[in-house]
């Protein structure tokens, strides 16, 4: 098991400008990204039982490849970035990555687990730029499913409240134990006493598919978004995860690997975290043709994905643009 986890949309649509530059390339144009998923290094310092999304061992990623796949993706459009892992702070020039995506116009946001943060990190990344974060917090205490605790982080998130210039967000996952339901609620509390936004995401298998929510977690999701309240997350209820809670299929047009691009730390492009291998092409070799092929793709695991991000870089073409299997993408995404 394993969960995505996402920086909410309004996070990247920050401030007019930048909001507007993202508009454009939404609307305005089908062939280009609006949001690359880049991972920094596969490494993390934890060892969470759900993700299938580390190891403990990987380098960073060379800054000198970072600032190529960063040039690349601008010269494709690209409307926003996410720098992510692994744990992202565990690559010790991730502020320069920053800065170089900021040059492009890009609105820049990370992932991260908190543990690394300090008022350093805190005080580089404001100074490059970096325009959103997104700290996952899972339960109150740590155990063998997911390491990220309240108990292990809270103190970060009172130098982030004091410190931070850019916006902050917390992501809990429903469903990672039943018997910890009720901590998502507690995290969600603790975000808002510090001022901070609170999101929830729902856990799914290692395709990307949705694992159902029992009646409490369903229960504890409401809860939740009564205490962090989003446009965002609203929107996202009624399009895609209204009808996933209750075991029902979606039935939408998923733009990986046009809209969407996953960069895994070996520079290649793929349609997501979970379907990792197609299509599997060097991002400095990824030319519109691949983006335009792509966006017309439909995917067979499509109608039961949680992926977040990919549904919201991907409503924007909810009703133009049709999609067609091929075999080569019907094997990959099956």
């Amino acid at each position: 098991m394993t969960s995505m986890t996402d920086i909410p949309l309004l996070n990247r649509l920050s401030g007019l400008g930048s909001g507007l530059r993202f508009l454009a390339k939404a609307f305005g144009s089908r062939y280009n990204p609006l949001l690359a998923q880049v991972v920094v290094t596969r490494r993390c310092n934890l060892a969470c039982g759900y993700c299938n999304e580390y190891d403990d061992f990987s380098p960073p990623v060379p800054l000198k490849d970072l600032l190529a796949r960063i040039d690349h993706l601008a010269s494709l459009g690209t409307a926003s970035i996410t720098f992510t892992g692994g744990e992202p702070l565990l690559h010790p020039e991730l502020d320069q990555a920053i800065r170089a995506a900021r040059r492009h116009g890009m609105i820049v946001t990370m992932i991260t687990n908190g543990f690394r943060l300090t008022q350093s990190w805190i005080d580089r990344l404001n100074a490059a730029g970096l325009q959103g974060m997104q700290i996952s917090i899972d339960n109150l205490k740590p155990d063998e499913i997911s390491m990220k605790s309240l108990h292990s982080v809270e103190r970060k998130l009172g130098l982030l409240a004091k410190s931070a210039k850019f916006k902050v967000n917390v992501n809990s996952v429903l469903g990672v134990s039943g018997e910890r339901t009720q901590d998502v609620v507690t995290v969600a509390e603790t975000a808002a006493k510090y001022g901070l936004q609170h999101s929830v995401g729902v856990l799914h298998d290692h395709t990307g598919t949705l694992k159902p929510l029992s009646p409490a977690q369903l229960d504890a999701y409401t809860q939740v978004t009564k205490i962090s309240p989003s446009v965002v997350h609203t929107l996202n209820y009624w399009l895609f995860q209204k009808n996933l809670m209750h075991g029902k299929a979606n039935d939408w047009k998923c733009r990986a690997g046009a809209r969407y691009l996953y960069v895994t730390e070996d520079g290649k492009v793929h349609w997501c975290s979970q379907q990792r291998g197609y299509p599997g092409i060097p991002l400095l070799e990824y030319t519109r043709d691949d983006i335009r092929r792509e966006f017309h793709t439909e995917k067979s695991c499509s109608p039961t994905c949680t992926l977040s991000c990919v549904h919201q870089m991907s409503m924007f073409d909810r009703y133009r643009g049709t999609q067609k299997k091929t075999p080569d993408t019907a094997t990959a995404a099956g």
